[in-house]
């Protein structure tokens, strides 16, 4: 073991910051357009190349996510960071490219009940929206990039089979994305299936357009993208203080913190760009905007250790 990871040092990993968008989404109090762009332009002073920056979604559905292009007109764009956003169909894609953006996100499911209640379509029939906004914004100039959720479970049939996540996978890259982030909606990963599932993914596509997207809601997330880098991913996404809880595990946290990765790679020598102070000033800022503690282990420890201070 020793061995393996003195062979990560010096590697260079791709953080993507997810916090505003998929963090923000789930929270219960609404924040305010101000303290949004604050927070981003906080996420952007610590060095990330990409943030996800809101959705292009109905706002009625997701009212959290209603200021998406006030937002991409304000927030203070670094040289270096791409800025995101989710887009669910061609009304949204078309509100993105009005808004200014050069790059957008997909969000299909691997498992056929989830797709039904996340966006009321199927597999089948969601690939085909997609597809539809792949080419599209590909015309536009965009890149666009594909998230895969329940690949590892879903709360709705329980296992999802490996072979299904590459099939779903290659599928995705035939439309043109450029990266597929495979995505551990529900928080139920673990090493042993993460191993499972990169092997069988790898078999069909490779690993290299591979990112992963993992909760911590069994506390199994670090180990999950420990076993990913020994296997050469390196792009990952995570979430400002673990901000997003799990809509399907009540009370449970849900994205991986960014903060707890970014102490993992900076042990193992992996080089993010990504300043890890920076973040928590960040996460620092949005933890008063809302109303419940942050569940990054490392805030919480750094918030600890100055109380004691």
């Amino acid at each position: 073991m020793h061995m393996e990871f003195t062979a990560l040092r010096g590697r260079h990993v791709t953080l993507v910051e997810v916090g505003p968008r998929d963090g923000l989404q789930n929270e219960q109090v609404s924040i305010a357009t101000d303290d949004k762009v604050t927070f981003i332009d906080r996420l952007s002073a610590a060095g990330y190349p990409v943030i996800e920056v809101s959705a292009f979604v109905n706002p009625t559905r997701v009212p959290q996510m209603g200021d998406a292009s006030e937002l991409f007109a304000r927030i203070a764009r670094h040289p270096g960071t791409r800025y995101t956003a989710l887009v669910p169909n061609l009304q949204g894609l078309e509100r993105a490219a009005a808004a200014g953006l050069d790059e957008i996100a997909i969000f299909a499911a691997s498992s056929e009940l989830f797709s039904r209640a996340n966006i009321n379509q199927g597999i089948d029939d969601a690939f085909r929206t997609y597809a539809a906004v792949c080419d599209r914004a590909l015309a536009l100039g965009m890149r666009v990039r594909g998230y895969l959720s329940t690949a590892f479970g879903c709360p709705y049939e329980g296992d999802v089979p490996a072979v299904r996540v590459a099939e779903l996978s290659a599928r995705l890259l035939t439309m043109g994305v450029y990266q597929v982030a495979i995505s551990d909606t529900i928080g139920v990963a673990h090493p042993g299936q993460v191993d499972r599932v990169l092997h069988t993914v790898g078999e069909q596509i490779g690993l290299d357009a591979v990112a992963l997207h993992f909760h911590d809601t069994r506390g199994t997330a670090l180990a999950n993208v420990l076993t990913a880098l020994q296997l050469g991913i390196t792009t990952f996404d995570a979430s400002a203080g673990g901000l997003g809880g799990c809509p399907y595990a009540p009370g449970a946290s849900g994205n991986l913190a960014t903060e707890d990765l970014l102490y993992l790679l900076d042990g193992l020598g992996i080089d993010t760009g990504v300043a890890l102070a920076r973040v928590v000033e960040a996460s620092g800022f949005i933890a008063s905007r809302i109303d419940h503690a942050l569940p990054s282990r490392y805030v919480q420890a750094e918030r600890a250790r100055q109380q004691r201070g």
